[in-house]
């Protein structure tokens, strides 16, 4: 049995405060309870809108169509009853105030009910506590749905933080004091797992505390930086080492905001990052610009060096002859007329001596600027170059130019010839050799020249070595060329060096000058 849904208005005193709408549902099959329960309702200012039903099926269609504030249910009806209509309830998941009103419910009954999910049971000849019960309930209705809506709310909350937490690159954290006067965390997002290398839960479970992750040189600093931003309630700013149980230590950046608990209690919520990368880069930055300089200092010794040596070329070589002649043409002039076959000689002595000085001043020429590079071509500028070599050094130089008409880039020709001079020398130096063998020739699309000494042998390690600047220098010249450097021991002993490079630049948008002078 069911009635139509029917509002009613209110019979209370007009000075009465006004009451909200009312949306009731009786489970009921006497029509007299429910006008009874209704007048209640009038009497207490309400103005019902109500629906009478008396099936499980009538419950279940009213319950689905409508909302309904609350339940009036009778305990007994045919073929239905107030546990089958909790049931109906459950089953549909409603949060519904159900009260019980019944004329005759024995005390267990009521007390299974009330087990059952009942919110209160009424007795229909006793029904002074109807309106309190109800209102009461309402109120209690209304505080699980705030309270499910906050919950709600919050947990939305802390899965969009969640969210933000897990997809930052740092940490972030909360951390605080334990009771034994150590820092430890008390929240870490997903992220410290790859910083540490373990779980959130095992740091924020740690009873050692986070501080015996740093590195002993390094807890001091972080204890002090702590002790005052605690003091001050000023931001924590520090960076420093941890090191993890494999042995690996890493570079932090620690930032963060302290604020004071309820209890008074110091705690700092902020953000940790690797910044071990950054400090290596920083580091390398540091040891470049310390090699870089010490390169310069080299380059400008070498330039030193070089001024000193063209310098003795042209005093003591240069010079010397130029005295020398001065002494055989006043000798000359002497003899002239008394003894003409001594003057012949001393003139032959000056020839000579001319002589000596025009080699000495196209050597030193041909060393500061190689026209025969220009002119010739690389082939001939090494034989050239060579051959000075072994007269200077007496180092025997043999040189094999199978591809005599060899023509790279003048760049990458000028390159090759300075690279050769500056191996010449390293052989001079420091191998303490007797003879060079240089072979040039053209493999494919590139130039390669052959260096090897019969000398005391240079391993592969020395180009790492922090000073190798001449071999360090021939390496990085060939690099920009797009070329590279082969280093390899000579059986008994010797080194061999061997030099390739493309035939032209690796910049195939530059265009080649032949004409322009030589840097």
């Amino acid at each position: 049995m069911s009635t139509a849904l029917k509002p009613d208005a209110p019979s209370a005193s007009r000075d009465d405060p006004a009451k909200p709408p009312i949306r009731l549902l009786f489970i009921e099959d006497a029509e007299n309870d429910v006008m009874l329960l209704l007048h209640r309702f009038r009497n207490a200012g309400y103005a019902p809108t109500y629906l009478q039903v008396a099936s499980e099926s009538g419950m279940r269609e009213a319950l689905q169509r409508e909302s309904w504030d609350v339940i009036l249910c009778d305990h007994n009806l045919p073929g239905f009853s107030a546990q089958a209509a909790l049931r109906t309830i459950q089953d549909l998941s409603l949060d519904l105030p159900f009260i019980i009103v019944s004329g005759v419910m024995q005390e267990d009954e009521a007390i299974a009910a009330m087990r059952a999910g009942a919110h209160d049971y009424l007795s229909k000849n006793k029904l002074e506590r109807l309106i309190p019960a109800v209102e009461r309930e309402l109120r209690e209705v209304g505080n699980r749905r705030e309270k499910r809506l906050a919950e709600q709310t919050l947990r939305q909350s802390e899965a969009r933080l969640r969210a933000l937490t897990d997809n930052i690159p740092g940490v972030v954290f909360q951390m605080g004091y334990t009771p034994d006067g150590m820092l430890g965390f008390q929240y870490l997002s997903e992220a410290a797992a790859m910083l540490f290398g373990i779980s959130a839960d095992e740091l924020i479970g740690s009873s050692a505390g986070w501080m015996t992750w740093l590195l002993k040189e390094d807890l001091p600093g972080f204890m002090e930086a702590a002790c005052v931003s605690s003091e001050n309630l000023s931001t924590l700013n520090w960076e420093g080492r941890i090191q993890l149980s494999t042995g690996e230590q890493k570079w932090i950046n620690l930032r963060s905001s302290p604020r004071l608990s309820e209890l008074g209690a110091v705690i700092w919520e902020g953000v940790m990052w690797n910044i071990t990368h950054s400090k290596r880069v920083e580091a390398d930055l540091r040891e470049s610009r310390s090699q870089l300089a010490a390169l310069s200092n080299h380059l400008q010794r070498i330039k030193e060096d070089e001024r000193e040596r063209i310098a003795r070329d042209v005093h003591d070589v240069l010079g010397g002859t130029l005295v020398a002649m001065k002494f055989e043409m006043s000798l000359l002039e002497s003899k002239l007329e008394s003894n003409p076959v001594q003057a012949r000689e001393r003139a032959h002595n000056v020839g000579r001596m001319v002589d000596d000085a025009i080699a000495t001043v196209g050597r030193v020429t041909r060393e500061l600027r190689p026209g025969i590079l220009k002119d010739f071509g690389l082939a001939a500028a090494i034989e050239s170059h060579g051959e000075d070599f072994a007269q200077r050094t007496g180092i025997i130089c043999n040189i094999v130019c199978p591809d005599h008409d060899l023509d790279p880039g003048y760049d990458t020709a000028l390159a090759l010839f300075r690279v050769f001079q500056e191996a010449l020398t390293n052989v001079s130096k420091h191998a303490r050799a007797s003879e060079v063998n240089v072979r040039l020739m053209q493999e494919g699309d590139q130039v390669v020249l052959d260096i090897t000494d019969n000398g005391c042998g240079l391993a592969a390690t020395d180009l790492r070595k922090p000073r190798s600047f001449g071999l360090r220098g021939i390496r990085e010249r060939l690099t920009s060329l797009g070329g590279r450097l082969e280093l390899s021991p000579v059986v008994p002993h010797g080194t061999r060096l061997t030099l390739r490079t493309p035939l032209q630049p690796p910049q195939p948008d530059e265009q080649q000058n032949p004409n322009r002078s030589p840097a």
